[in-house]
């Protein structure tokens, strides 16, 4: 999820916390404990500063090794102990139990997007996405809202975030069930389909589709579980040719590699240089794709730039080349 549905969220879980009667009949518990889960529902996206380095290093580990499960272990314990000397009479146990409960939220909500995470490792690097849930989800977002509005407006914080965190349950259950019907409308359509991507969008009934089969690939939208097909490419394999290998070494196309399922490359020759694209699928917006790796090499094959990332604008895209002043 985004940053601010997590601090909600944080905040929503130190309202939570006065239900359990531990917390309620000591202030310094009270209050340890709604720092220490604000802290945790915030603390395994401490990878995000990866991304003042380069979009490389941010791709191949944002939401790894911090969403694990030894990461889900040691967050809290950390927290605590950071936390506990403020407030020395806190009761240590319920303290931590708070804590953990907010770091394992923000990783077990974060496996609901599309994007997912490693929350398996080290037991295996595969990316858990379930893609029921956009990134930021309005409906999840304002329900928390509301929630602490009503708290400050004086109702019991306890009642009313068990009441959310109900509805919210029920919420996911119809999310699983509305994207289980886009899966069958799309299977209908491409009943050859060796692998089908849906990913969430903030409005309800509108979903993003990649599908494979064994030759082509079928990029598309679901909206009111009516499927439309709007992209579709025949499926290369990547061939092992000496610009492609060469390609191959650079960080940022190593990155986008690790990351993306479902792409398609190309390769251009100009008079001075060698173009290598590839090209996410998953991620069609208004008739373009923005999520790529462009590699630039000179006629010896030496590698000159490069770029991984979000890219809006071809313009945009040679400026992060350094093509064109920026």
């Amino acid at each position: 999820m985004d940053t601010g549905t997590h601090v909600v969220m944080g905040l929503a879980l130190g309202g939570l916390a006065t239900l359990d009667p531990v917390v309620a009949e000591s202030s310094a518990t009270t209050t340890s404990v709604l720092i220490s889960v604000i802290v945790g529902s915030q603390a395994p996206d401490i990878d995000t500063v990866l991304k003042l380095r380069n979009n490389a290093i941010y791709i191949r580990n944002h939401r790894g090794i911090t969403h694990s499960i030894p990461a889900v272990l040691l967050w809290p314990l950390g927290i605590v102990a950071v936390v506990y000397p403020f407030f020395p009479t806190a009761n240590l146990l319920h303290l931590w139990l708070w804590t953990f409960l907010a770091v394992f939220l923000h990783v077990f909500v974060d496996i609901f997007n599309a994007y997912g995470t490693q929350a398996l490792r080290p037991f295996s690097a595969k990316w858990v996405a379930l893609g029921v849930i956009n990134t930021f989800d309005p409906f999840i977002f304002g329900i928390h809202v509301i929630g602490l509005i009503l708290w400050g407006l004086g109702t019991d914080p306890g009642y009313t975030f068990a009441v959310i965190y109900a509805i919210l349950i029920i919420y996911y259950i119809i999310r699983f069930i509305e994207r289980q019907n886009v899966y069958r409308k799309v299977l209908q359509r491409i009943p050859d389909a060796t692998e089908i991507i849906i990913a969430p969008t903030m409005r309800f009934h509108h979903w993003k589709i990649a599908v494979m089969n064994q030759h082509q690939f079928f990029v598309g939208r679901a909206v009111n579980r009516q499927v439309q097909i709007l992209d579709q490419f025949n499926r290369v394999e990547v061939p092992e040719t000496p610009v492609l290998e060469a390609a191959k070494e650079d960080e940022n196309l190593a990155a986008f590699l690790s990351f993306s399922p479902v792409y398609r490359w190309e390769v251009d020759e100009y008079d001075d240089h060698y173009e290598v694209r590839f090209i996410d699928l998953r991620y069609r917006s208004k008739d373009y794709y923005p999520f790529v790796a462009v590699v630039h090499l000179d006629l010896d094959l030496n590698i000159t730039t490069s770029y991984t990332g979000w890219i809006f604008s071809e313009e945009k895209l040679r400026k992060k080349l350094d093509i064109i002043p920026s």
